[in-house]
């Protein structure tokens, strides 16, 4: 392609690309859906001068430029190097150190049903409307749910993990029955709250990714009233558009304030470190001692390979809708050789 414009329809609506500021991990197909995909971190090269890239730090403290996908040549572009779900981060170009989402990930289990997911995600609304945020679900196109929170971008990556580890462990306070965060997975049960996922460098499928699954499914926010009754399989590649229009001239909307809502996260307590026996000079952690396994201090920490030197105090969490009323949630919808390639929301 050596053109930075190019025009994409489907069913005479135009696509477009919002929200185009997120740099993006390439989950490639190179042998299509059946295939196994790789990721491509980094932007390929060569590559058109117009594709645009963000410099981003890898959790072993390495750089690199990845995609942003800032217009249609761009998503063009991307879906014919194999991709068909985009994957973006949670933070902007202009500010790769912050994100501005907090990431809620539920993975049901073998054991659970779709039901058990759908009353851990209204666990989750809970937890969030009594701290005083906001998500917005989706389903993740396959058997899990996605709540997507937006928060203000001052907060580092180990600072979003930690929020997400103490709102995961609410949720299964609440639920234990069908809700955990038990790190092994062979003592896990019903819905894993997947609080990794809000580490440097981790990413989730966008909304209206179509997912590589026999069905073609449609990774398809829903508002909270929807999710009780919604079933995820009737999203595919065939009907996404006739569940999600109203019209074909009136998207579906998302409903935006520029009310400032902040809360306090509840931080998980320290963990109590003393003298390493083999290495005097070197601290280590005890485990606490409790019937539920929950991530320790030392599993936090290697996923940002960084060791916390001292307990961290509570702090707040602010988070912000934006501001623009005419926000609109419109599906983007794209076929290259049997691979679709959405937009995000």
């Amino acid at each position: 392609m050596s053109r930075a414009e190019v025009v994409l329809e489907l069913d005479g609506i135009a696509v477009t690309v919002t929200n185009p500021e997120r740099p993006m991990n390439l989950k490639r197909f190179p042998s299509g859906a059946e295939g196994d995909p790789f990721y491509q971190k980094r932007a390929p090269t060569p590559r058109p001068d117009w594709i645009a890239t963000a410099t981003v730090t890898f959790p072993s403290g390495r750089t690199a430029d990845e995609v942003v996908c800032t217009n249609t040549a761009g998503l063009a572009w991307v879906v014919n190097l194999g991709c068909i779900d985009l994957n973006p981060w949670p933070v902007r170009s202009r500010d790769v150190e912050h994100p501005d989402e907090l990431r809620i990930d539920l993975d049901p289990q073998p054991d659970a049903a779709w039901d058990d997911v759908q009353q851990v995600a209204l666990v989750a609304r809970e937890v969030l409307a009594d701290n005083g945020l906001v998500g917005f679900p989706k389903t993740s196109g396959s058997r899990g749910i996605h709540i997507n929170v937006r928060i203000e971008p001052k907060w580092t990556f180990n600072d979003v993990r930690r929020a997400a580890v103490a709102l995961s462990r609410e949720m299964e306070r609440r639920a234990p029955h069908i809700a955990t965060t038990a790190w092994w997975k062979e003592e896990r049960h019903g819905v894993f709250m997947d609080y990794n996922q809000n580490a440097r460098d981790r990413t989730v499928a966008s909304a209206y990714s179509v997912r590589p699954r026999p069905d073609a499914r449609v990774s398809t926010p829903v508002t909270w009233d929807e999710l009780p009754t919604v079933d995820p399989a009737a999203f595919t590649i065939d009907t996404i558009l006739d569940a999600w229009r109203p019209s074909a001239t009136q998207p579906r909307t998302l409903t935006r304030t520029s009310v400032d809502w902040t809360a306090c996260s509840r931080w998980p307590p320290a963990t109590p470190q003393t003298a390493c026996k083999t290495h005097p000079g070197r601290r280590t952690t005890q485990r606490r001692k409790t019937s539920q396994s929950v991530p320790s201090r030392a599993a936090d920490a290697k996923a940002e390979r960084t060791i916390p030197t001292r307990p961290r105090k509570p702090e707040k969490l602010a988070v912000y809708l934006a501001a623009d009323t005419n926000a609109s949630v419109r599906v983007v919808y794209l076929r290259h050789f049997d691979m679709t390639g959405p937009r995000e929301t």
